[in-house]
């Protein structure tokens, strides 16, 4: 299941909740803060891995003490992503795309139902999975907003609309 009780240091909130919950491979050098396993972000084995930002979170809580909204805001980062070939136990360091993030916003509202609504704007990387809708696997990075809905008790995340920039970092990385 994904998280979503994750602190956004990302800039990038389903980023970052992927990074946390699928199968990882370990990294292979320093910089490389996690690797998704071919099939899950994209094709192939996908790194990412991130310096600087600098953002900060404030949640809201009920008269009982239950979240109902969090709001992360900042500077963004250098995010690079990194082809890692098909090989899931031995992951070959190839292509590299890196984005300059320059900040975003993202408030994540917790509906009745229990689902979360994440609106992001500004700079934010999503990653869908196999199991997600529309189903991965997927990474594209946004220049403007997302509305995606996820579900915590099935970790699926929904994409329900876009607008602005979008970058397709798989299809970018696999040419």
């Amino acid at each position: 299941m994904k998280s979503t009780t994750i602190t956004r240091g990302l800039a990038l909130s389903a980023l970052a909740a992927a990074a946390l919950v699928a199968p990882v491979q370990p990294a292979l050098a320093d910089d490389v803060s996690f690797i998704l396993p071919a099939g899950t972000g994209c094709a192939f084995n996908l790194g990412v891995s991130w310096t600087g930002g600098n953002l900060h979170t404030i949640e809201f809580v009920d008269e009982n003490g239950n979240t109902v909204r969090v709001l992360t805001a900042g500077k963004g980062v250098l995010l690079t992503y990194t082809n890692y070939g098909m090989k899931p136990k031995k992951p070959v360091e190839g292509e590299s795309v890196t984005i300059r993030t320059d900040g975003s916003v993202a408030e994540t509202v917790v509906n009745p139902d229990g689902t979360l609504t994440v609106t992001a704007t500004g700079h934010n990387g999503l990653i869908m999975f196999p199991s997600d809708v529309p189903a991965g696997p997927t990474t594209t990075h946004y220049i403007g907003m997302i509305v995606y809905n996820i579900d915590p008790a099935t970790g699926v995340f929904t994409l329900v609309s876009t607008s602005g920039q979008e970058r397709d970092v798989c299809a970018e990385l696999a040419s």
